[in-house]
């Protein structure tokens, strides 16, 4: 068995396209867990700016990215005041 290395957890996966969506899912969820933080904000609080659940914010935190599609994530960082921007380049 041959011991591969990885520049991320998230290239690991084979198949290419799953793995830039959980990249994506990634980023977006820890942007939005940095900001939640920056802004000093409950649980409760950042899931009423966001207009979700608090056990939503929990599952955010917690990084059950599973449960999160790039939309939601998107959404919800709207909602607490972040733009989004994204960038496509040439797969290296």
């Amino acid at each position: 068995m041959s011991k591969k290395h990885f520049d991320s957890i998230w290239d690991a996966i084979e198949v290419p396209s799953e793995a830039e969506n959980m990249k994506l899912r990634a980023k977006l969820m820890r942007a939005i867990i940095n900001h939640i933080k920056k802004l000093g904000l409950s649980q409760a609080e950042a899931a009423k700016l966001m207009d979700v659940s608090q056990p939503r914010i929990s599952d955010l935190v917690r990084g059950k990215i599973d449960l999160f599609s790039i939309d939601m994530l998107i959404n919800m960082a709207s909602a607490a005041g972040l733009q989004v921007n994204l960038k496509v380049a040439l797969a290296t």
